[in-house]
């Protein structure tokens, strides 16, 4: 059995029914999605537009039904690049890229998918909206703001630190917001994802109530280039 078969199934063993894998493959050769997608994983994440592309092309035909992601960070200049290919942009991280994307959709006549990327760690330099930013755009999402978008839920990432009580304490603070949007926001029938936990956090992510994670190099190995 290869590497990559093997991780996949001891990972999806654990995975609690509801929880979905998105195996995050940027960086990682086209043959390596292949072999993934052969040992029966479907949802495939990018974060690079340029890449992204090459990839859709280069797979098309041999992985008719692969559904691919969006997890970087995106330039407003790149949409054209991305949102005719993904099902899920996880990483809206600010209102400027929301209003162009909904601009977009609208134009294209299309309905895109997102999540708003949310900042719950404790460094800075992450990205993300705060809590009562993420409340006021749902509220403006409710009462028909956005006319091209489903807001679908919310991603974060925890502190980068081995201090597994800090990775906790991050994980739950997503959760809880989740928790409050889902309930305050009853009106958006599609805001049913929590996308937390990556290959060094996901098993605590899982225990934290996480709907959906993105793991790379527990599957993969190392990155390719």
């Amino acid at each position: 059995m290869s590497p990559v078969k093997e991780n996949l199934e001891t990972i999806i063993k654990e995975l609690p029914q509801g929880a979905t894998l998105v195996a995050v493959s940027k960086f990682h050769p086209s043959e390596a999605i292949r072999e993934a997608y052969e040992a029966g994983q479907r949802i495939f994440a990018e974060s690079r537009p340029q890449e992204l592309e090459k990839k859709v092309a280069e797979l098309a035909e041999s992985c008719p039904d692969i559904e691919w992601q969006f997890i970087g960070h995106l330039q407003t200049n790149k949409l054209k690049m991305v949102l005719p290919y993904v099902s899920l942009v996880q990483s809206v991280d600010s209102v400027h890229l929301l209003k162009e994307i909904d601009k977009w959709a609208v134009s294209n006549q299309r309905t895109v998918n997102i999540l708003l990327e949310v900042h719950v760690a404790q460094e800075e330099t992450k990205q993300g909206f705060y809590d009562e930013e993420v409340v006021d755009l749902l509220f403006d999402a409710v009462n028909g703001k956005y006319k091209g978008v489903n807001f679908c839920g919310i991603m974060a990432m925890a502190t980068n630190t081995d201090d597994e009580a800090t990775v906790k304490a991050d994980f739950q603070r997503a959760t809880d917001l989740f928790d409050y949007l889902r309930d305050t926001f009853h009106e958006l029938k599609d805001f049913n994802i929590l996308s937390i936990g990556m290959s060094s956090d996901w098993r605590i992510a899982l225990e934290e109530g996480s709907t959906m994670v993105r793991i790379g190099t527990a599957i993969f190995g190392s990155r390719g280039y």
